[in-house]
């Protein structure tokens, strides 16, 4: 089943570039979230955000205390 919904973003910005693979091969999101399988690119708005954002590992052991 496709579905649409909204994408949350932790940091504001302008998106500058958007995957297109994606359109038709979906299913990348699920095998490779950390490669070929990326969204959007976002110029952010304010580069201090970026400091407040996790590290796959750090977010990793998050999802495991949860």
């Amino acid at each position: 089943v496709k579905a649409v919904s909204d994408l949350l973003a932790p940091v504001s910005g302008e998106v500058i570039e958007v995957n297109e693979v994606l359109a038709d091969k979906p299913e990348l999101v699920n095998s490779d979230p950390y490669g070929e399988a990326w969204m959007i690119k976002i110029r952010p708005a304010d580069l201090g955000e970026l400091d407040s954002l996790l590290s796959p590992t750090a977010y990793a052991e998050l999802l495991k205390s949860e």
